[in-house]
C-alpha cells in the first residue's frame, strides 16, 4: 500500500513540475499588446521675463553710439577737370559740320526711332530724288560745334540718336511728303535759311508759296500801279487837272467837282 501511494505522489509531483515549467516558459515569452505609459508635463524655462523699466532706462542711457566716419577731403573738394585735347577725327568732323551749315540752306533734325538699315536705305533713295541727303554725326561733335556758333539754340535737339536731312535749297514740302509715311524717324526741328524753326514752324513754312510765285505777285502788283500812273499821265492834262481839283475840293464840294469832270469827259468824246 505504501509503495503504491509513493508512486502516485511521485507521478503527481512530476506532473505538477511539468505544468509549472510550461507556465513559466509561457510567462517569459508573452508580451502585452497595449502598454500604459505615463507622460509627465515638462517645465518650460525658455520664456524671457520682461525687463524691469528701470533697467530699460539704464540700458537706453548707456547704449553705445558709434562715431560718424570722417568724410575724406577728396569727397568735399571736386577734382579738377582735365583739359582733354580734341582728337584729329573730332576736328575733321567739326570742319565738315561747319561746311554743311555754310553750303546748305535747309538742315532738318530727325529722331531715329530704332530704324533698320533697310528702312534708312529706302528713305535715302526717296530723298535723293529731290536732292536731299541723309547725314549722321555724333552728338559730341554736334554739341561742341553748336555751343560756340550762332546756332546754339539747336543744342536741345541733339539728344539720343539723330538723323540730319540736308539740302542746298529749302525743300520742306518734298521732305515732309517723303517722311510722312515713315514712322521710323520723327521731325524735331530745322534750320532753314539761318532761321531755327520748331516742328510746327517747319510745317507752316512748307505751306508758304514758292519764291517764284511771290516774286511774280510782287512784279504784277508793281506793273499794275505803273500802268495806271502811265494812263493818267497820257490822258488829257485838263482831265487830270480837274481830277486833282476834285480831290482837293472833295470834303467841301465833292459833287460839283465830279459833275465838272463828267462835263469835260463829254466834251472830249463829242466829235469836233
Amino acid at each position: 500500500m505504501r509503495g503504491g501511494l509513493l508512486q502516485e505522489s511521485l507521478a503527481s509531483g512530476r506532473m505538477m513540475a511539468a505544468t509549472l515549467s510550461c507556465g513559466v516558459s509561457l510567462l517569459r515569452g508573452w508580451l502585452p499588446s497595449v502598454r500604459n505609459v505615463r507622460h509627465g508635463s515638462k517645465a518650460v524655462t525658455r520664456h524671457r521675463k520682461p525687463m524691469h523699466f528701470l533697467k530699460q532706462k539704464l540700458m537706453a542711457v548707456t547704449e553705445y553710439i558709434p562715431p560718424k566716419p570722417v568724410i575724406p577731403d577728396r569727397c568735399l573738394k571736386p577734382l579738377p577737370k582735365r583739359n582733354q585735347e580734341e582728337s584729329g577725327l573730332v576736328r575733321i568732323l567739326k570742319r565738315e559740320v561747319d561746311m554743311m551749315f555754310q553750303n546748305n540752306k535747309m538742315i532738318a533734325v530727325f529722331q531715329n526711332n530704332s530704324s533698320s538699315s533697310e528702312d534708312l536705305l529706302l528713305i535715302k533713295y526717296r530723298l535723293q530724288k529731290h536732292d536731299i541727303t541723309v547725314k549722321f554725326f555724333p552728338n559730341q561733335v554736334m554739341r561742341s560745334f553748336l555751343s560756340t556758333s550762332k546756332y546754339i539754340n539747336m543744342l536741345p535737339l541733339f539728344v539720343g540718336h539723330n538723323v540730319l536731312l540736308v539740302s542746298r535749297e529749302p525743300k520742306t514740302k518734298e521732305m515732309l511728303k517723303v517722311v510722312k509715311n515713315t514712322p521710323q524717324i520723327s521731325l524735331l526741328g530745322a534750320c532753314i535759311e539761318d532761321t531755327i524753326l520748331s516742328h510746327k514752324g517747319v510745317h507752316d513754312y512748307s505751306r508758304l508759296p514758292s519764291v517764284a510765285v511771290i516774286q511774280g505777285q510782287v512784279v504784277g502788283g508793281l506793273t499794275q500801279m505803273t500802268s495806271q500812273t502811265r494812263d493818267l499821265i497820257r490822258h488829257n492834262p485838263l482831265y487830270l487837272s480837274m481830277l486833282l481839283k476834285r480831290y482837293v475840293d472833295q470834303p467841301n464840294n465833292g459833287k460839283e467837282g465830279t459833275e465838272g469832270a463828267e462835263e469835260i469827259e463829254k466834251k472830249q468824246t463829242e466829235p469836233s
